[in-house]
């Protein structure tokens, strides 16, 4: 049986099906009534089965894997030069994390006898929902800003998926888009709202835990947009400990794009919050340009996102250009052939060493979440 929605805020139950609302009528995004754990203890790494990929942990997901490539469990390597493991998110199908979302997403649409989905995006979750679209075989509208990166532009054109170009702010493209569903043009494959996509994402954390022989680190550093990433997270390690796997939660930690760094400016307590350090006025200027998968000013879910923080004792920060450029040519040097988005986290992490929210001898893992094929 599909597994219903339900409001965290306000109780409303809603039944699972093509014309379930996107988010309830008190405006909160839904989440599943049913979340599931597995029972009993979890088998070591090198007893695992891996070959299901993230669909591995289907204990945990109120969805069956209709639609998949077998995509997950992406490396987590060492990282030296940077006290680190990175854990390679580019290597998915489409490049990004997003797929971890999109396999989720495209297999509720199945079991919904869903016809024809709908997303915004500025390219990779674009990418994504429309190439598990046309692996499920359902017409898929992507709506995109009007300057969207070729290369992933070709992405969903290639996929056969119709991509709707939107002139204006990202803002924009998701109102474009809303308005669409709304009109009952296609189910809204969100992977802002979905609670489906959401699903996805916590895998990450799963992943991590299972490479790491059921441990957590001691701090996760993630970029932020809408997020969706960074709530999988947090909701894949509050559901180990719930089962009782681990034993404590990692400080998730932020980075957003200058000029889009809603969750930094919301977020009291934190290193940017009262800072008038000449280093920080430095760190002042102009909107980021490219950062481009991070370029949200009114994240879906920022109260969830803000909680999260709290709950983890985590922290958010903003980068400007100049540090993501020079994050990204020590990765690509480091032979991390990633987009700019990604740079983001590491540049994060040197951040938070120089205010001493990470010490240099904290455990830290960090997602590298695009391929550098897709900005060419």
């Amino acid at each position: 049986m599909t597994a219903d929605l339900t409001c965290p805020d306000c109780g409303n139950t809603y039944a699972s099906g093509p014309d379930e609302p996107w988010r309830c009528e008190c405006g909160r995004a839904l989440q599943f009534t049913e979340q599931p754990l597995p029972a009993g203890d979890p088998l070591p790494l090198s007893q695992l089965d891996t070959s299901d990929g993230l669909w591995t942990f289907f204990e945990f997901l109120p969805i069956e894997p209709h639609v998949t490539f077998h995509e997950g469990f992406t490396p987590l390597v060492d990282a030296p030069e940077w006290d680190a493991q990175f854990k390679l998110e580019y290597v998915f199908p489409t490049g990004s994390f997003k797929d971890r979302g999109a396999t989720t997403t495209l297999s509720r649409a199945v079991e919904l006898g869903v016809e024809k989905v709908i997303e915004d995006s500025s390219g990779n979750a674009g990418a994504a929902i429309a190439t598990y679209a046309a692996r499920a075989g359902i017409d898929a509208d992507i709506y995109v800003p009007a300057d969207v990166k070729q290369s992933k532009l070709m992405t969903i054109q290639r996929a056969d998926a119709r991509p709707v170009r939107i002139e204006g702010t990202r803002e924009a493209v998701t109102d474009a888009c809303i308005e669409a569903v709304e009109n009952g043009e296609g189910w809204y494959a969100s992977h802002a709202w979905n609670p489906a996509f959401y699903a996805g994402t916590m895998t990450f954390a799963f992943e991590v835990a299972a490479q790491r022989n059921w441990t957590v680190p001691d701090a996760v550093v993630l970029p932020v947009g809408h997020g969706t990433l960074f709530l999988g997270a947090y909701q894949g390690f509050a559901r180990l400990n719930q089962a009782g796997i681990v034993d404590g939660m990692p400080k998730l930690l932020a980075g957003q794009a200058q000029g889009y760094a809603p969750i930094v400016e919301e977020f009291e307590g934190g290193i940017d919050s009262d800072s008038d350090s000449d280093t920080d006025s430095d760190r002042d200027g102009d909107p980021s340009d490219i950062a481009d998968g991070i370029q949200i000013t009114e994240p879906a879910r920022d109260t969830e996102i803000l909680e999260a923080i709290e709950a983890t004792g985590g922290d958010a920060i903003a980068l400007n250009d100049d540090e993501i450029e020079t994050a990204i040519d020590r990765l690509h040097r480091g032979g991390f052939y990633v987009e700019p988005t990604s740079a983001v986290a590491t540049a994060a992490l040197s951040r938070y060493r120089e205010a001493g929210v990470v010490d240099q001898d904290d455990d830290v893992v960090v997602p590298l979440t695009g391929s550098g094929l897709k900005t060419l």
